[in-house]
């Protein structure tokens, strides 16, 4: 979806936009919360800001940028619970905040980054160049973790056209991986 409105969205516009990436932010935000009371907080956030960002600019590609916010929000949401469970400790252990750094970040060599970082970048271009719903479709189910079924009734069609998609876009970026690797 594109938006490209610099007088501000429309009502409908907005209806569309809540309607249709409630449900996959919801789902995003339990797997990685486990707090339906605070998905809601994060999605109704992360809806707010796309929301305000199509109002004040053009927006290219609405699912990432809005996933984006997403993401981000976790991290901050995480943040802040590590940094509230340290303010209640009486004292401070060096040692656990040392841990959870590392548990945090992991060691990465410039090579490593410069590959992976090349590797995601093959992804998402070979995921591009899929039709929209077929990419919507795989990334719900395999990166959103997403049901076929629920992804089925989001989309109004049937469980096993849900498959196909899936299917297609597996063989898809299988086939862009070998070819690369040749």
């Amino acid at each position: 979806m594109r938006v490209r409105s610099r007088a501000g969205p429309s009502a409908v516009l907005l209806a569309e936009i809540d309607s249709r990436y409630r449900r996959p932010l919801i789902s995003f935000f339990l797997r990685r919360v486990r707090d339906r009371a605070e998905a809601e907080d994060l999605t109704q956030q992360s809806l707010l800001r796309l929301m305000n960002a199509v109002q004040r600019a053009e927006v290219e590609n609405v699912e990432s940028f809005l996933f984006t916010i997403a993401g981000n929000l976790v991290r901050d949401h995480h943040r802040r619970s590590i940094r509230r469970s340290v303010d209640d400790t009486v004292s401070v252990d060096t040692e656990l905040i040392a841990e959870l750094t590392r548990e945090m970040v992991e060691d990465r060599s410039p090579e490593r980054v410069l590959i992976g970082r090349q590797s995601v970048a093959d992804v998402l271009q070979a995921l591009d160049e899929l039709g929209e719903r077929t990419r919507d479709i795989f990334i719900l189910f395999r990166l959103e973790n997403m049901k076929q079924r629920d992804i089925a009734a989001l989309y109004g069609i049937s469980q096993s056209t849900v498959e196909k998609h899936v299917a297609r876009a597996a063989l898809y970026l299988a086939t862009k991986q070998r070819s690369s690797q040749t």
